[in-house]
C-alpha cells in the first residue's frame, strides 16, 4: 500500500513537535521533516524520541534548501547535503528530498548531479530532487537554478514531484509523473492554480482547491502499483484552530485515501488526549 505522510512544515508556525502530533491525530502513516532554523529538526535522537512517542516513522529527511535555512549547518552547500543524508540514515528514513541548486551556488551548482549520485551511494539513501519553478522579473525568467528547474531533463534517478510548484511553472503534472517515470519516488501532496504572468506565490493548497490534476495523478499511481511515497505538503498558517488545522489535515488525508483507492472517507478524529498530553520535563 502507498503510504501517506505528512511533512512537518505543513503545521508551520508550529514546531516539529506539533508536525508528529498532529500527523498521529490525523492518521498519517509517518512524516517528513523539514530541517530548519529549530535545532530539533537537525538532532537524529530527539526526531527518534519523537517518532517513538507520536508513532510516527520518518519517511524522509527534507534538506535545508530554502532561503530561510541559508545558515542552518553553515554556508557550504556540499556540507548541508551531506548532513542531511547522514541524519536520513541515522533516523531510518530512507530518502532525502533535495532542490536544484540556485545558479549562484558555483560549483555545487556546476556538479549537482554528480553530488546527487556520490550522495546516493556513500550514505544508501534516494535522492529525490524535486521539481521548481521559474523566477521572473518584468516578464523574464531569470534562471534562478542550475541545471533547471525540471529533474526529468537531470541526469538523476530519483524525482519528486510538487503539484504546487507545477502550477507556478506552468508544467503539465501528469505529463511530469509520465516524463518522469519510475524516477518519480515522492510526491508532494498539494495543489495551485495557474500564476499570474511574473507572479511568484508558491500557494500549497489543499488538494482539490486548485486546478491540478492530483486525483487523476493519485489513481494513475495506484493503478501502476506504484512503490514510492506521497507526503502532503500544505499551508495551514491560516487556520483559525487547533482543530481547524486538524481539519485540513484530516481532509488532505481522506484525499489521498480515496484516490489512491485505500479506504473509504472518515469522520475527522478528535485529539488523542494521551498523544496530546504536555511531555513530562527531563
Amino acid at each position: 500500500m502507498i503510504q501517506v505522510g505528512l511533512s512537518t512544515i505543513s503545521v508551520f508556525p508550529k514546531g516539529v513537535e506539533d508536525g508528529f502530533r498532529l500527523a498521529h491525530e490525523a492518521g498519517y502513516d509517518g512524516v517528513e521533516v523539514m530541517v530548519t532554523t529549530d535545532a530539533k529538526t537537525r538532532s537524529p535522537e530527539r526526531l527518534l524520541e519523537l517518532s517513538e512517542r507520536y508513532h510516527q516513522p520518518i519517511m524522509a529527511i527534507h534538506a535545508p534548501v530554502v532561503l530561510l535555512t541559508t545558515f542552518v549547518w553553515g554556508r557550504d552547500p556540499f556540507v548541508k547535503f551531506d548532513r542531511s543524508a547522514e541524519l536520513a540514515v541515522s533516523v531510518g528514513a530512507p530518502t532525502v528530498v533535495v532542490h536544484p541548486p540556485f545558479r549562484w551556488q558555483g560549483k555545487y551548482a556546476k556538479t549537482f548531479e554528480d553530488a546527487v549520485r556520490q550522495t546516493e551511494r556513500k550514505h544508501g539513501v534516494e535522492v529525490a530532487v524535486e521539481n521548481m519553478f521559474p523566477w521572473s522579473a518584468g516578464g523574464i525568467d531569470r534562471a534562478a537554478y542550475l541545471p533547471g528547474i525540471d529533474p526529468s531533463e537531470m541526469d538523476v534517478d530519483h524525482a519528486t514531484l510538487d503539484f504546487s510548484h507545477c502550477a507556478l511553472a506552468k508544467r503539465d503534472s501528469m505529463q511530469l509523473t509520465l516524463d518522469l517515470g519510475d524516477r518519480l519516488r515522492h510526491l508532494h501532496l498539494t495543489d495551485g492554480v495557474a500564476a499570474e504572468e511574473g507572479r511568484v506565490f508558491d500557494e500549497h493548497l489543499i488538494p482539490g482547491h486548485g486546478n491540478e490534476p492530483v486525483a487523476e495523478v493519485l489513481q494513475m499511481l495506484a493503478e501502476r502499483q506504484w512503490t514510492g511515497q506521497v507526503i502532503a505538503e500544505i499551508k495551514t498558517r491560516q487556520a483559525r484552530s487547533e482543530r481547524d488545522r486538524l481539519r485540513l489535515l484530516v481532509e488532505t488525508l481522506e484525499f489521498a485515501r480515496e484516490h489512491l483507492g485505500q479506504a473509504a472517507p472518515a469522520e475527522s478524529p478528535e485529539p488523542d488526549p494521551v498523544a496530546s498530553a504536555p511531555e513530562p520535563s527531563a
